[in-house]
Formats: C-alpha cells, structure tokens, sequence
C-alpha cells in the first residue's frame, strides 16, 4: 500500500526444538543427510528493538543450552529468566495498566522488540560445537586481535587515571593573530581551537613549563612576559592582564582557577614576545600601571578584508593622534598616513582603516569599517556538492 519496507511487529512464537525429520523429513533440502537425526535445538536469539529505519541490537545466548539464558547487550551481560526472555522475543502486544486509575481496563501497545535471527544446534553436533577450546583452537589473526584489543584497553585505562593530573593549556602568539585575523576571524582576536596546545601536570609550577615554551617558541624564559585572556560582554576574549612574579610560581592550575571558575575549562594565555628585525626576541618594554595593552587589525577596502597589523602599549588618556606614528610603521604606510578608527567598548582592539578620498570612496562595495563589519555580520557561508545520479 505504501510501497515502502515496514518492520512487522506481529507476535510469532518459535520452538525451543525444531525437528525437521517430522512429516518425512518434509522441512529438509534435497541434498540434506538423512542418515543423522535432525533434531535442533535453539541456542541464541538475535534481537532488534526499534523501527525499520534505526534501532538496536542484543542478544539471548543460553552456552551451554541448559535453561540458563543470558541477554548480552553491548558490554552489559545479565542472566534472564526463560519466561521472561521468551515474551520479550516473541513480540506482539504488551499490556500496560495506569496507576493512576488502575480500575480502568489496561492500555496495549505494540512491542518494538522482537526476534530477528534464530540459531539452532543440532543435537547430534552440540559436542562438537560447545566443546572447550586451547589457545592451539585459536585462529593467529584473532589472537592477534585480543593482543591488540587488550593494549588499548589497558592504554586507556592508563590515560583515564592521569586525565586527573594533566590539563590542557593554550598559548596564543602574534603569528596565530596573523594567520587567523582576516580569514578564520573577523569579529574577534583568534580561534583558541586552532592555537597550540600543551597537555601538563597540574601540579607543575608554571615557571618550570615556561622552559618548555623556551624550547618550542625558540624564546628564552627573560624575555617572555604572559597574559590570562578575559571574556568580554559582547563574548569576545582579549588578553586581560599580564602574570606578576608571584602568580609565575604557582602550579599551572592554580593559574587555570585565577582565570576560570570552570574545572573542565582550558588555561588560556597570550606570549607576548617583543621581535627584533632579524625576528629574534629581544627585551620586553616596561608596563606601567596606566599602560593599556591594544590590539590592531587593519582594514584595506581595496581588497575588502582586515589583517592583523600589531600591537601597542598606549595610555589610557592616549588620543589616536598620539600614536598615529607607530600606527603608520605597524601597517607599513607614510609617517603622515590619516586613519580612521573604530573601537568597541571592551573589546580592547582597534579596527583601522585609511581615510579616502571621496572620488576613490565610491570605488569600492565596503569603502570603510562600518560598511565593511555590516557586510562581515550579514555574511553567509554556503557549501555545495557534487552528486552524480546514475539511471
């Protein structure tokens, strides 16, 4: 009628024993040994629960086809009571009566599970098949499976009792800035996702894990300063505060609370290394307490796109006109190259862009910042595949 495939959930009853020499073997293929007694016997019970598009698979397993029955389900093994196993395998109808009104006559709802598959074992076979088996009964692929199944095993085993002792902390540089500012991010400063990660001891003391930075960073221990990341309002993070001495001598998790509540929480931090031309590290500026730490990307209408272009130290009562220098030598333009600026309150990063000349303005889709995060916010990724259809 509907032209589709439909699980049917209608009750069968099947026997414990089958015996296909009944009615002169009627039940038996032409080719099959009549010389033995064909008298089976059921072993285990293949079942489904669900619906014809999805569900769920167990079994009922008697070993040793004594009246013991057990369900095996996933990694969970119980003992069954035959009844009880075979009402469930039967399938058919089940009654349900509502304990809030239990003088009402029960509900019935159709049984979602039932058997799927049947295996029988002849009797005259079952010493044969039930027999105990040696290693030497063992093909070498298996054995060399449960090898391989109980190494991972104890493996996991292993890295669920040190999950406890180590945390994972990300560390974000100038380099993660540039290569994700203008492709991967537009709003905020990086994706801490694809940043580099370090699996430490919890109880490690952070001045120890800064030789490890020392190592993989090529930046020696002295000239490495780092910042605990803060979440803003608008759920943008920035680098908050650079670490004292005092807090570099706790444990790494001891600084993982400093900065969140959460214990299943990453320790994030920003290294702030100071690059000479030839790109080596070279002494950190002093901060002093008025001293605001300000990120800046730059935005370029002919391309349509912002790019990281540096940091800088400023003073809180700093007006853009102060610091307009060191701006043109981040984004690499002429001394007197005018900007305008947009800052987010709370961001704590800039968004830059030359000022056009009127005539050059209409040029572009997006000619300044506000047209261009406009642009950004509305923005839609669609993805498209190839299907070839086959008659």
């Amino acid at each position: 009628m509907r032209d589709g495939m439909v699980k049917i959930n209608n009750r069968y009853e099947f026997p414990l024993e089958l015996d296909l020499d009944r009615d002169n073997g009627r039940y038996l293929s032409p080719e099959a040994n009549r010389r033995v007694r064909n008298l089976y016997t059921l072993h285990s019970v293949l079942v489904h629960s669900g619906g014809v598009d999805g569900g769920h698979y167990y079994a009922f397993i008697r070993p040793t086809l004594s009246n013991q029955w057990y369900k095996f389900d996933d990694e969970r093994v119980t003992k069954q009571d035959l009844s009880k196993a075979l009402d469930e395998l039967y399938g058919g109808e089940e009654e349900h009566v509502m304990q809030t009104n239990p003088d009402n006559a029960p509900l019935k709802f159709t049984r979602q599970s039932n058997a799927y598959m049947l295996v029988y074992i002849r009797e005259s076979d079952k010493d044969k098949i039930l027999c105990d088996i040696d290693e030497r009964d063992i093909s070498q692929h298996l054995k060399e499976r449960l090898k391989r199944e109980q190494k991972e095993k104890e493996l996991k085993k292993k890295q669920k009792a040190e999950a406890d002792m180590y945390m994972i902390v990300k560390v974000v540089t100038d380099e993660d800035f540039a290569r994700q500012i203008g492709k991967d991010i537009c709003f905020d400063l990086v994706d801490h996702a694809k940043v580099r990660s370090f699996r430490v001891q919890k109880l490690k003391p952070f001045h120890t894990f800064k030789e490890e930075i020392a190592n993989e960073f090529r930046v020696p221990v002295y000239f490495q300063r780092f910042w605990l990341w803060g979440k803003r309002q608008n759920k943008t993070h920035r680098p908050n505060r650079p670490l004292t001495l005092l807090e570099e001598s706790y444990t790494v998790n001891h600084l993982k609370r400093l900065s969140s509540k959460n214990p299943n929480d990453e320790l994030q931090l920003f290294l702030e290394v100071e690059r000479a031309q030839d790109l080596r590290a070279s002494p950190l500026p002093d901060k002093e307490s008025d001293d605001i730490l300000l990120f800046f990307k730059l935005y370029e209408p002919e391309k349509r796109e912002s790019r990281y272009a540096g940091r800088l130290f400023v003073k809180s009562y700093d007006k853009p006109a102060n610091i307009l220098e060191k701006l043109n030598e981040l984004a690499g333009y002429a001394p007197d190259e005018r900007y305008r600026t947009l800052r987010a309150r709370g961001w704590g990063h800039c968004l830059v862009s030359k000022v056009l000349p009127a005539q050059t303005r209409q040029q572009f889709r997006c000619p300044d910042i506000p047209s261009f995060l406009e642009y950004q916010h509305s923005l839609q990724v669609h993805f498209f595949k190839n299907w070839i259809h086959i008659d």
